[in-house]
């Protein structure tokens, strides 16, 4: 028999809008969550913790894991997840965001929206009546992090006395939300950037109040070959977000320097010890894209990629589990686990 799944009675109906939605307690217990289902799903164990719950999936921007780690989920539980893009709905068109909240939270359980701006996925919250949870905006991206985070830890054994180090644009999404995840958890974040992509200052400055309530530091270099000194996970995400295609050549030109290679990975000190690779995907490694094609490898070379230290897979794997235990806990009762 699976041993019974446990997570905090707090984390009911709770929706997630960025990081700071939950507690640091309440964040962790989540990525112990995720690895509890990863490990009864793995053992064969299916559950029906989501059984006659229906969960929307809005998506404004195309996707490949946050669209499918959802629906698989959901039905790992015995739910039913229904996936809505701006063409199946009026959402932010002919019907405002407010009126589609309304709408929809007569109907489903929870809302899982991926999107641009992050005012919409709050008014999701705020009028729709039920759990909703940011899949990705431009501002935060924060259900990658839980995954990511998770990948560390079961990958290392504990997050204790780690350093993480992000190399490419400091201010996107996934930086903005990995700098509070990995205050929130203990673990030192370095940011390698150019001055140009330099964090957010409020964004930065709230992330550093935390990780010194922690014990843990929050630095940016330019400079990525002593910025990445001592790190233990190098991470990188793509060079231009969706939305500002029309910055690549601009963007390439920009982070060349900021590309992971054996070099920058050699530069950690920590080659024969403990170093992880990690990107978000997709990633711009090898030459089968339209871009990649013309210009190379982007932000990390397909030797990092395909080597050892590589550990992209099972972060996307993750995706699903990390996004299963915030459904799970939200909409379900700990009893009857």
């Amino acid at each position: 028999m699976a041993n019974k799944l446990t997570w905090l009675p707090s984390l009911k109906g709770r929706s997630l809008m960025r990081l700071t939605s939950f507690t640091d307690e309440e964040m962790m217990n989540l990525i112990d969550l995720a690895a509890q289902l990863k490990a009864r799903r793995r053992a064969g164990v299916r559950g029906e913790l989501l059984h006659r719950k229906n969960i929307a999936l809005i998506f404004e921007k195309s996707s490949t894991r946050t669209r499918n780690s959802s629906l698989i989920a959901v039905q790992d539980e015995g739910g039913n997840a229904e996936y809505l893009t701006r063409p199946d709905i009026h959402f932010g068109k002919k019907e405002s965001v407010k009126d589609t909240a309304r709408v929809l939270g007569r109907i489903y359980d929870g809302i899982l929206f991926r999107g641009f701006a992050q005012k919409s996925v709050e008014e999701l919250r705020e009028f729709s009546g039920v759990p909703v949870w940011n899949g990705l905006t431009d501002d935060y991206h924060p259900t990658q992090i839980l995954a990511d985070l998770l990948t560390v830890k079961e990958t290392f054994g504990s997050l204790d006395n780690t350093t993480m180090a992000y190399v490419g644009d400091g201010r996107n999404n996934v930086a903005n939300s990995l700098m509070m995840g990995c205050a929130k958890a203990g673990v030192n974040y370095v940011c390698c950037t150019p001055r140009e992509l330099w964090p957010d200052e409020a964004i930065l400055a709230e992330a550093e109040a935390v990780a010194k309530k922690n014990g843990v530091e929050i630095k940016v270099f330019d400079d990525p070959k002593k910025g990445v000194k001592g790190a233990n996970v190098l991470y990188t995400d793509v060079w231009v977000s969706m939305g500002e295609e029309a910055k690549t050549a601009e963007r390439i030109k920009l982070l060349r320097p900021y590309q992971i290679n054996m070099d920058l990975m050699t530069a950690t000190g920590n080659l024969d010890g403990k170093l992880m690779f990690l990107h978000c995907l997709p990633a711009f490694h090898d030459f089968n894209t339209d871009v990649t094609k013309e210009c190379g490898a982007l932000e990390v070379t397909d030797e990092v990629f395909e080597s050892k230290y590589s550990k992209v897979f099972d972060e996307s794997e993750n995706r699903m589990h990390t996004i299963k235990a915030l459904f799970v806990s939200a909409l379900s009762d700990p009893s009857l686990a």
